[in-house]
């Protein structure tokens, strides 16, 4: 190989000296220096990293809980769900949002140690017969708008939860304590919720309410909670016997309807006895009108006779003339037998005066 370069002549006595810069003409390639060369690799090694990148940065992937929010030069391009998604690199930037629902405290927070810790500046409110109440909500709410959510607030939770405690405030205001702690738990949850639902999508910060719940609701300090244990005790107790009463009333009450129905009964059999008897009777009646309309005398003189035997049943029969002591007992005549001094003596007159014959 014959190196090729300049020659420098130095003068008379001078060397002649040659310089090679490049390297040899051997099979027609030029050879470079070993400086020149490492600074070649590390150039087209930053060149791959660079196209690496740049086709990594091009696509992006989205998961089931995610929307990304695709925006060029601080404008949305649009928004999208799950999948694989291509995008300009450099130009174009991707904003992931969680669209899983999540959940804070309102009047409490848990600690490192999972612990509740009461907030008394959120969970002590005054109640509508001016009482104090110390009332927890445990919020679960969700991203609705991920656009909202990214550019219309800074802090989007923290608004939502400055409006939750406004709409519990105003609702729990409404109610009595004994409501609060009690029975009208329901009924401010629903409130509540709608109310912030309401009011989140007048605000449009992108969050939705998916459900909030009373956690706990009592007084503030221990003896107001005594008294409020004691006030519950007596109502359960007051409901025992409500619900004591109303068994016994669903137990007598059978066996009275069928009293009931059994006196009904005997009363229809009786009414009808008694229209039987009376029909009866005035048949009767008409066919003895009949037979006295045919023979007056002989009929009445039966119906007196007849009468007489449902007066007198049993009774001595004596007939006298009216003039005389002298009485004449008809049981001789019958086959009874009569004493002749039961004749004269006063018994007689005795008997006289009580047949009034």
């Amino acid at each position: 190989m014959q190196p090729f370069g300049f020659q420098r002549n130095s003068g008379a006595g001078g060397r002649n000296r040659s310089s090679s810069f490049t390297g040899t003409t051997d099979q027609g390639k030029m050879k470079l220096p070993d400086g020149r060369k490492s600074l070649r690799i590390v150039l087209i090694a930053a060149a791959v990293l660079f196209l690496v990148y740049t086709a990594r940065d091009c696509f992006y992937n989205v998961s089931e809980q995610q929307q990304a929010v695709l925006t060029m030069f601080g404008q949305v391009v649009r928004t999208d769900t799950a999948g694989l998604y291509f995008k300009l690199p450099y130009l174009q930037k991707v904003h992931f949002v969680d669209m899983t629902t999540h959940g804070i405290g309102i009047g409490y927070q848990m600690d490192d140690g999972g612990q509740n810790i009461t907030v008394e500046d959120e969970g002590v409110m005054i109640t509508s017969d001016f009482n104090f109440v110390d009332i927890d909500f445990y919020l679960e709410y969700k991203v609705s708008d991920p656009v909202a959510y990214l550019y219309n607030t800074p802090q989007p939770e923290q608004i939502m939860k400055n409006i939750t405690l406004a709409c519990i405030r105003s609702t729990v205001s409404d109610f009595q304590v004994d409501d609060v702690i009690t029975t009208g738990k329901s009924q401010i949850q629903a409130r509540v919720k709608e109310e912030l639902t309401a009011a989140l999508q007048k605000h449009d910060i992108g969050l939705q309410a998916v459900n909030i719940q009373i956690q706990d609701a009592e007084p503030p300090t221990p003896e107001i909670v005594q008294a409020f244990k004691a006030v519950e005790t007596a109502k359960q107790g007051a409901d025992t016997a409500i619900n004591n009463a109303k068994k016994y009333q669903s137990e007598q009450i059978p066996s009275a309807e069928a009293e009931a129905d059994r006196i009904l009964q005997q009363a229809d059999a009786d009414k009808e006895a008694r229209i039987a008897e009376a029909e009866g009777q005035a048949q009767r009646f008409e066919e003895m009108y009949a037979q006295y309309r045919r023979y007056p005398l002989i009929t009445r003189q039966r119906m007196f006779y007849e009468v007489m035997e449902d007066v007198l049943p049993g009774q001595k029969v004596i007939i006298t003339d009216g003039k005389t002591q002298e009485m004449f007992p008809l049981e001789q005549f019958a086959g009874g037998a009569v004493s002749a001094d039961d004749v004269g003596s006063g018994k007689a007159d005795n008997a006289q005066n009580s047949s009034g014959s």
